[in-house]
């Protein structure tokens, strides 16, 4: 996992990973979600790859548009 930086400091993103077809989004509150490219799409999952890269609008993306997690720890 790597640390999410948040340079807004308004997010709820601890950390993320990602892989070639997902992204594991992981919040402060210790939950971790799996975006795949078969359960959000994958327009969903590179544009959150890239705002996961760029350590902003994460966490604002993944609430406006609500992409479909395939599993949640």
């Amino acid at each position: 996992m790597q640390k999410y930086k948040d340079i807004d400091n308004d997010s709820n993103i601890d950390e993320f990973e990602i892989g070639e077809d997902y992204i594991i989004v992981k919040f402060l509150d210790g939950s971790s979600y799996t975006y795949t490219d078969a359960s959000a799409g994958s327009q969903h999952i590179e544009e959150m790859k890239r705002l996961a890269s760029a350590n902003d609008g994460l966490n604002a993306y993944i609430n406006k548009n609500k992409p479909t997690y395939s599993s949640k720890q």
